[in-house]
């Protein structure tokens, strides 16, 4: 059984690179231990934990132990640290208020929890070889260590938690479905060189995403309800989405001139005489007849959300209700 652990230190939301780690690790292993890294405390961050853990959450990444911290080992690494001595090949073990240093607690843990691969970024193998005589010292096999490449900034150096989207937190902020992080993330898989980061493949994995979306599940993101779900599925992101279904839930009032009446009287003609619930090709058959008497499709745009500029026009007609789409056109006249 292939046993991994994923180990973030509590300083908010995941970055990418840590993101891809965690998906990386859920894939390679049969069984994942989540451990908070927090022996640090100028590095913790009020709540930072909860992020992480929301962040996972909304990722669709499980675990099977933990989350487990090192903050309420310290016990066992200060045993640990006085087995091998505060020092080691030259390297600090346990400060002198008696806490146990980053690579101390990382083997103990790995030790105790029967960790057989350690998967994790390239900047992390420097200290592989420390890490293998630790465990050796403790009397434990050292796991098989796994380096994955680290993804990289426009510019090719480290990626900054500032960049947008460089957070878990910021994609979710911009509208980002989770399938489509989780996909771009699986996609990379264990990349043997750094990468450059490419927020435009999440973008177009968002509108891949929206538009594999159950009608349910997209109406609750889009926080709209499901007879809606016609004029969402063209949206590129879900706050999109959002400012779709409050343009066609919140028109605009407005005044149309004289000019207007003939098409808004036209289009009534049509929608009476038409089924009460339009399917789609049945709405892009009405805007057709409507364009081909002559109707200025801007102008029933604007009578039936009061902009210029929204869903496509036969979403919007499928979307509403027959009774309300009239009675927006008579509004405006």
């Amino acid at each position: 059984m292939k046993r991994v652990r994923f180990a973030p230190s509590p300083t908010g939301s995941l970055h990418v690179g840590n993101a891809l780690s965690a998906v990386a690790n859920r894939a390679f292993g049969d069984w994942m231990l989540l451990r908070i890294d927090d022996t640090d405390p100028e590095r913790n961050v009020p709540g930072g934990e909860d992020a992480i853990l929301a962040d996972l959450a909304w990722l669709g990444v499980e675990w099977d132990e933990g989350p487990v911290r090192q903050s309420e080992r310290s016990a066992r690494y200060t045993e640990a640290g006085r087995e091998l001595g505060d020092r080691f090949d030259g390297i600090t073990l346990l400060r002198e208020d008696g806490s146990a240093t980053y690579h101390l607690a990382s083997v103990v843990d790995d030790v105790d929890f029967g960790i057989t691969h350690v998967i994790r970024g390239n900047d992390h193998r420097p200290n592989e070889q420390l890490h293998r005589r630790l465990t050796q010292a403790l009397g434990a096999t050292p796991p098989e260590f796994i380096h994955h490449g680290l993804i990289l900034g426009e510019d090719g150096r480290k990626l900054s938690k500032r960049t947008p989207g460089a957070t878990v937190a910021s994609l979710r902020e911009q509208g980002i479905p989770a399938a489509a992080v989780r996909r771009y993330l699986e996609e990379l898989g264990l990349p043997k060189h750094d990468v450059h980061y490419d927020l435009p493949r999440i973008r177009r994995l968002a509108i891949e995403a929206i538009a594999e979306m159950p009608d349910a599940e997209l109406a609750e993101a889009a926080e709209a309800p499901v007879g809606l779900v016609p004029v969402l599925r063209g949206a590129r992101d879900l706050n999109e989405a959002r400012e779709l279904a409050r343009q066609v839930l919140e028109p605009e009032p407005v005044q149309l001139p004289a000019e207007a009446r003939p098409t808004l009287e036209r289009f009534k003609e049509l929608r009476e005489g038409a089924s009460n619930g339009l399917d789609h090709d049945a709405a892009r058959e009405l805007v057709r007849e409507l364009k081909a008497v002559g109707g200025d499709l801007k102008t029933l745009r604007l009578a039936l959300t009061g902009r210029d500029r929204g869903p496509e026009l036969a979403a919007l007609l499928e979307a509403l209700p027959k009774d309300e789409a009239l009675r927006r056109a008579d509004a405006a006249l």
